[in-house]
């Protein structure tokens, strides 16, 4: 699977439809960061074209050139055949060009309908410009299967319907090649099925879908072509049914990825964690976890499935002592915690718990830190990083340095800033951090997001390798994926309850996405009638 000349222009056959899209030797830098290289990519008419690479491979640069977030440095980009100049994202929009970003760009208390006509209204008397979206939009709806109520409010619809909001809007502002990043983050896999068939309608239809994914199994899938991005570059724009997962993993990555993990079976020991009927309030003093109860034990990695929002994130700030719970207990190895402060969270660590959040930027790290001192964050204390006055900085050098070797930290330099290590890397000197001690329980939330299939590779295989060394491991993740390949056993959460429990073996994808959407889990007497 040769990756073609990318670096010479070519015409399409005579007589043949141009691309929908063209971008032809484009270059863009930020500083010395060279983000594009001479990226030349051709996207067909009335097909879905994923785009996908590494974290810092230049893809969502591309897209943010195309849609005119960004200006290329030098290169060309055609629509149609023709020769066009995106200056802005209301130059995207009048070339037909929309996008759907991972982050939706709505108004939550607006209606649907004031949110797809935004910034279109159409003249000075709103009531007029109303009347006509409605029936564009119960059209579009009826055109590409997109039901959704007009009068409902944008912040009290489910994700999937807000993203469904976000694509009709384009359509509305007439795009023919619609550009969605990273779509299924937040979704459950019925969601994900709903979205898959929304899309194949749209090509149906004769748009055109530009799809960046970090998810081989939906390009897979959903695509008819497929480009490679690797360092800034196009190194392969191959035909979907052509290639393999397997391939495209090697051609992200420079190298051959195992795409599964590997693990023997579990032998369950003591219950090291243990929580019971624990309710935790957010922040703002709302009630996040309600009535929790479960046991995680040596030897086992426990999974928590659910949609992001739905007390997953409350629950693991409340282990680690960093919120503090309204009722219930914590147990670790028998012995209760009281945290929800700074000492709170150290007498966690001091009973063995590492803690991996879901926020490695905000809460794991400190960016404008040395990597030296991240690597050592909530240990500071720690006798061998203090003498008896002043810190063993030349001590927590050695040490950090340590730790990025065996970790696999690229580059391996403590006194580099953290935050100019890309996701994979910085996830990895948290990882180090915590599991350097040992601990008896490690709580991950997270912890493969944004990071790149050949770190998730090797952090999946630590994870397993400290379920085997007889530790308890409480895993939360929104990748199904990921939570079924890892868990001996699996939880779902959904508006802050546990809603049902699985053994791996028992897990499909479509029972856990069920109790993610809501759907308790029916019990064994009702299964038997």
């Amino acid at each position: 699977m040769a990756a073609p000349d990318h670096g010479r222009e070519t015409s399409p056959p005579s007589g043949a439809a141009p691309p929908a899209l063209e971008v032809i030797g484009i270059e863009k830098w930020f500083g010395t960061v060279h983000a594009n290289s001479n990226v030349n990519i051709r996207v067909a008419p009335g097909t879905i074209h994923g785009i996908i690479g590494e974290n810092g491979a230049g893809k969502s640069t591309l897209m943010s050139v195309v849609y005119g977030y960004y200006q290329a440095d030098s290169g060309e980009i055609r629509v149609n055949g023709e020769g066009v100049q995106i200056k802005g994202p209301e130059h995207a929009i009048a070339h037909g060009i929309g996008m759907v970003h991972q982050h939706f760009m709505l108004v939550d208390t607006f209606t649907v309908l004031e949110n797809i006509v935004l910034g279109v209204e159409g003249g000075r008397v709103l009531a007029p410009s109303l009347a006509a979206a409605r029936s564009e939009l119960e059209r579009l709806e009826r055109d590409y299967n997109l039901e959704v109520d007009p009068d409902a409010i944008v912040g009290e619809l489910p994700v999937g319907v807000q993203q469904r909001v976000e694509i009709l809007k384009a359509l509305y502002r007439g795009a023919d090649i619609l550009i969605l990043d990273e779509p299924t983050g937040v979704l459950t896999p019925q969601e994900v099925d709903h979205l898959f068939r929304i899309l194949a309608a749209l090509r149906e239809q004769g748009k055109t879908i530009i799809l960046i994914t970090h998810k081989l199994r939906e390009i897979m899938a959903l695509t008819d072509e497929v480009t490679v991005m690797r360092g800034g570059e196009v190194v392969a724009q191959v035909m979907t049914a052509e290639t393999t997962r397997e391939k495209l993993a090697a051609l992200m990555v420079g190298r051959s990825v195992l795409l599964r993990v590997e693990k023997g079976e579990t032998h369950p020991g003591a219950a090291f964690l243990e929580v019971e009927d624990l309710c935790v309030n957010d922040h703002a003093g709302l009630p996040r976890v309600k009535n929790v109860s479960f046991q995680v034990h040596a030897g086992e990695i426990l999974g928590i499935a659910g949609v992001a929002g739905n007390g997953q994130s409350e629950l693991m700030e409340a282990l680690a002592g960093i919120l503090p719970k309204k009722s219930g207990r914590i147990l670790i190895k028998g012995e209760e915690i009281i945290g929800g402060s700074a000492r709170g969270a150290r007498n966690v660590r001091a009973a063995g718990v590492g803690h991996v959040p879901e926020d490695r930027q905000h809460m794991g790290l400190i960016t404008s830190f040395e990597a030296s001192e991240s690597g050592i964050l909530g240990y500071q204390r720690d006798e061998k990083y203090n003498r008896a006055i002043l810190m063993n900085h030349a001590g927590i050098v050695a040490d950090v340095g340590r730790q990025m070797a065996e970790y696999d930290v690229r580059p391996p330099l403590p006194r580099l800033r953290t935050g100019a290590f890309s996701g994979g890397n910085q996830q990895k000197i948290v990882l180090g951090r915590e599991m350097d001690r040992d601990p008896d329980v490690l709580l991950v939330g997270q912890p493969t997001r944004g990071v790149d299939i050949g770190a998730i590779e090797f952090i999946h295989r630590r994870l397993v390798a400290m379920r085997d060394s007889d530790k308890a491991v409480l895993l939360v993740s929104v990748e199904l994926d990921e939570i079924l390949s890892l868990s001996d056993r699996i939880l779902v959460m959904f508006n802050g309850e546990i809603v049902g429990e699985m053994t791996q073996s028992e897990a499909t994808e479509q029972a856990l996405g069920l109790m993610m959407a809501g759907e308790r889990q029916a019990t064994r007497q009702e299964t038997v009638l």
